[in-house]
């Protein structure tokens, strides 16, 4: 099977210019792809063209990251606020229904996105995004303890994390020596050139102040998971020190009926085990799209 083309996009959201990725058709059903933190939609780069011939796959640069330029007055840099600017990204670009990635900080994102308009979601693939605290790993513990520190004093704390050091930590810091090697130094050096001039650092700092209160959000995920049952394929690399095994098998609790793989990598999972990511995913979106609903298609951006 050939590799789709990707295109590289932008739209006006709200007043900012957003760079998007984009592959295949433009009446396929969608995969919408929120990345994490300090990454954009590059980490999705080698996903999109595998899976084009049969879905159009849309990545946007989140404000501060990436290609999209936001400052500080022209943007929150909240949750609530990208989780608002996810919403009104699917929006502009006209998607009436979609399957979304969810991983890092894009999954709180996408399940805000889902549980704003529960009847758009066809599916979720959930990729080391954790909403159940009890289940937290050892690399939680300083981030903790910052949340309990004034929001000022927060910035100061995770300011020296917001480097090219801290970025390359992010993203091979848990992994065995043999899996970090297949992970690309341009995924924090491409980040860092991105984000490292000011006031990008001081941006980025505020969202993780922020993070504290993703807690308060886990509950009504939770519910929402329970009530709602969307079909939903776990994909989760243990070698995590956020996310280890136990945060994936939670996800059982509220969603019994999801199906669950364990694979050997760790929070990039699409870096070291993007064969088997793909290959899970056009199983399970194919099943899911054979079911078919009367809006699996979208509206034309």
């Amino acid at each position: 099977m050939a590799a789709v083309p990707v295109a590289h996009r932008s739209v006006d959201v709200d007043g900012i210019r957003t760079f998007y990725r984009e592959a295949g058709g433009a009446d396929a059903p969608v995969v919408l792809l929120p990345h994490g933190y300090p990454s954009s939609s590059f980490q999705f780069r080698h996903l999109m063209p595998a899976l084009g011939d049969r879905w159009r796959l849309l990545a946007p640069d989140l404000p501060g990251f990436g290609y999209t330029r936001a400052d500080e007055g022209a943007f929150a840099y909240t949750f609530d606020a990208y989780a608002d600017f996810l919403r009104r990204f699917t929006e502009v670009v006209g998607l009436r229904r979609y399957a979304v990635y969810l991983q890092d900080y894009g999954s709180q994102f996408g399940l805000r996105l889902a549980m704003s308009a529960p009847d758009r979601v066809a599916a979720l693939v959930i990729q080391n995004g954790d909403i159940y605290p009890d289940q937290h790993g050892p690399r939680y513990a300083p981030l903790k303890r910052m949340w309990a520190e004034p929001y000022e004093q927060a910035l100061a704390t995770v300011a020296p994390n917001v480097s090219e050091r801290g970025f390359r930590d992010e993203f091979v810091g848990d992994l065995p020596e043999e899996l970090a090697g297949r992970v690309s130094p341009d995924l924090w050096t491409l980040s860092w050139a991105q984000v490292g001039r000011p006031p990008g650092p001081r941006n980025l700092a505020r969202l993780l102040a922020d993070q504290r209160t993703t807690v308060d959000w886990f509950p009504r995920q939770q519910a929402y998971l329970r009530r709602h049952r969307p079909p939903t394929l776990i994909v989760w690399g243990p070698h995590d020190g956020y996310m280890p095994e136990g945060a994936a098998r939670a996800y059982l609790r509220d969603l019994p009926d999801a199906e669950l793989h364990l694979l050997g990598g760790g929070h990039w999972l699409l870096e070291t085990h993007l064969d088997e990511v793909v290959a899970l995913m056009r199983d399970f979106l194919g099943r899911v799209h054979r079911r078919g609903h009367p809006d699996d298609g979208v509206a034309t951006a």
